[in-house]
């Protein structure tokens, strides 16, 4: 279970969901953004990916701040993350903070970050690590604030 970097569980749409409006975001937007984000990618990792960063390189460009350091402490602690864990929810963080165009790793990717794994081997649902897909806190999701 440690080697899937990224799970996540979609439930089936609501009528509620359906009623919606429609994201502002649309599949061109999308496609653009993770574009830039590949390019940021690569012009920083000297033409890799954070996929394929060595670890010391990692510890560099996916420092997290304080705040998102004290998170993922605590939540490999909780969540008894393996030092493979550990780094590959640094990578999903720093990808996701390219995703948004911030330079630097912050608590909310980190959360979102652990929330996109299932600890819990055998689990189901997001909520198995008790963190939701959301990124809100609940009684299960005690990392995000």
């Amino acid at each position: 279970m440690d080697r899937i970097d990224i799970q996540i569980d979609v439930p089936a749409v609501t009528p509620a969901d359906l009623a919606l409006p429609p994201s502002t975001e649309g599949t061109t937007e999308v496609a653009a953004r993770v574009a830039r984000a590949r390019d940021i990618q690569m012009d920083r990792n000297a033409g890799m990916t954070n996929a394929e960063l060595p670890q010391d390189r990692l510890d560099h460009v996916a420092e997290p701040d304080a705040d998102g350091r004290r998170l993922l402490i605590q939540a490999a602690e909780t969540l008894g993350l393996t030092a493979r864990g550990y780094h590959r929810t640094l990578r999903v963080a720093r990808t996701l903070a390219d995703l948004t165009g911030s330079d630097r790793v912050h608590r909310l990717h980190i959360a979102e970050a652990l929330s996109h794994r299932r600890v819990c081997h055998g689990a189901k649902g997001a909520g198995a690590t008790g963190i939701g897909v959301s990124g809100q806190r609940t009684a299960r999701n005690p990392f995000y604030r």
